[in-house]
């Protein structure tokens, strides 16, 4: 079913929070530029969010600045627990940086994430970048990582700690049923705690790194929307409960 992107439903930013940081830049390169730009993610100032399910309905979104593990950090937090006059599930939020245009380059990014407080126990907290965003969400490419499959008494939970999709036609349920292990691993993962994701694109090929290492955890060769441009965004899935800090696009 081709989704509706509909508005976020609740959007706070906590008293006291500074708007238009001095560390905070405006100006996200596309990926053609060897310059590098970064947003502390300090402000709600440049960001544009959205939250819906699959189905184009509405989910109860929290997107605000915090201070978390000493830093400040923009907080997503997507509830999307069935309604009384819906079953589906499989919500999303948004925060689209508004002045990005990405085609190829390097995001690097740091996050954090658990299942929000109250979350059923098949949540993982999901937790990644959204790139090549085109029509307020409607299609992307996005890496995620399923923070609390990464240090699992579950091998098979452990393979699905990294996680490519492409929206509207390759959601995560599609790329396993039809091609299993090619668009997830395994990677060591800490819930909760600061995790440095290095995103490199290059035409249709993505490749994700985790924490400094010096070869990736993830490799996509076939990108789904081929070789396009579009926005950055940070992004959360099912019930979870996410941080973003210190994103930086070469």
């Amino acid at each position: 079913m081709r989704r509706i992107v509909l508005p976020i439903c609740l959007l706070f930013v906590w008293a006291g929070v500074g708007i238009g940081a001095e560390t905070t830049e405006a100006s996200i390169p596309n990926g053609n530029n060897p310059s590098a730009s970064t947003l502390a993610l300090d402000s709600m100032q440049d960001l544009e969010v959205h939250a819906f399910q699959e189905s184009g309905e509405p989910v109860k979104s929290k997107v605000e600045v915090v201070t978390y593990r000493g830093r400040r950090a923009v907080h997503m937090v997507n509830v999307d627990s069935p309604t009384a006059n819906s079953s589906s599930a499989g919500g999303e939020t948004f925060a689209i940086i508004k002045t990005s245009n990405f085609e190829d380059g390097t995001i690097e990014v740091d996050v954090a994430g658990n299942p929000r407080e109250g979350a059923a126990s098949s949540t993982r907290g999901f937790v990644g970048i959204a790139f090549r965003v085109q029509d307020h969400g409607l299609r992307y490419e996005c890496i995620y990582l399923r923070m609390t499959n990464g240090r699992a008494d579950d091998q098979l939970r452990r393979n699905h700690s990294t996680q490519y999709i492409s929206q509207p036609d390759f959601p995560w349920y599609r790329l396993r049923k039809e091609n299993p292990g090619v668009y997830e691993s395994y990677v060591d993962l800490d819930a909760g705690a600061w995790t440095r994701m290095k995103i490199v694109v290059a035409g249709s090929a993505a490749r994700l790194y985790v924490n400094d290492a010096a070869q990736p955890c993830l490799i996509v060769n076939d990108l789904k929307l081929g070789e396009t441009r579009g926005q950055i965004a940070l992004w959360t899935g099912s019930d979870s409960d996410a941080y973003f800090s210190n994103l930086t696009v070469k």
